[in-house]
C-alpha cells in the first residue's frame, strides 16, 4: 500500500531575506500586504517592529531578518508583510512577518526536502523544517510555529490583545 503523505506535494510561499530564499507552508499564510506604516509599541522585543491594524484587529509585526541575526529590514518598494497564523500554546495567533520581498507560491514534494542541517549544539535550527532544492538553489523551509519560543509568541499575542483592548476602549 502506498503512503499518500510520501507522494503528495505541499504548497509554499517563498520570500527573500537578504539574498536567502525562505518558504512557509501556504496553509499558514492568511495574506500578503505591501509595507504599511507601523505603530511602534514601547518596551517590546527589538525584533518586533510595531503593530498594524487589519480590519479592526491589531497585528504585531516582527522583523524576520532581525530575529535571525541579520541587519534590520529596510523599507523598499518590494518590502512585504506576510500575515501568518501561528500556534501559541495550542491557540492560534496572527502575526505579521516583515520580509524583503515575496517571490511566489510553488509546490514541493517531500522527497525534494532534506532535513535541517545540524550545526553544532549551540545553534537552534528547530524552526527550520528542511532545506528544499529548487531551480538549483536552496530554499530554507521554515516551521513558522517554531520561529518564536512559546514565551516570545505568547508575548506577541499579549501585546496584540492589550492593543486590541485599548482600541476597544477608545470606541
Amino acid at each position: 500500500m502506498v503512503n499518500l503523505t510520501e507522494i503528495e506535494s505541499t504548497q509554499y510561499l517563498s520570500f527573500k531575506l537578504d539574498t536567502e530564499v525562505f518558504a512557509i507552508e501556504i496553509s499558514k499564510v492568511r495574506e500578503v500586504l505591501e509595507f504599511v506604516s507601523l505603530t511602534k509599541v514601547p518596551q517590546t522585543p527589538p525584533y518586533m517592529r510595531g503593530v498594524i491594524n487589519i480590519r479592526g484587529s491589531v497585528v504585531p509585526v516582527v522583523d524576520l531578518k532581525y530575529k535571525f541575526g541579520m541587519d534590520a529590514t529596510e523599507k523598499t518598494i518590494n518590502t512585504c508583510i506576510i500575515i501568518v497564523e501561528v500556534k501559541v500554546n495550542g491557540a492560534s495567533t496572527v502575526i505579521g512577518a516583515l520580509t524583503d520581498s515575496v517571490s511566489e507560491v510553488f509546490e514541493m514534494e517531500p522527497k525534494n526536502i532534506e532535513p535541517a542541517p545540524q550545526i553544532g549544539s549551540q545553534m537552534n535550527v528547530a524552526f527550520i523544517k528542511g532545506m528544499g532544492k529548487r531551480n538549483n538553489e536552496f530554499v530554507i523551509i521554515l516551521d513558522i510555529d517554531k520561529v518564536f519560543s512559546d514565551t516570545e509568541a505568547a508575548e506577541l499575542s499579549d501585546i496584540a490583545q492589550a492593543e486590541n483592548n485599548f482600541l476597544g476602549m477608545e470606541n
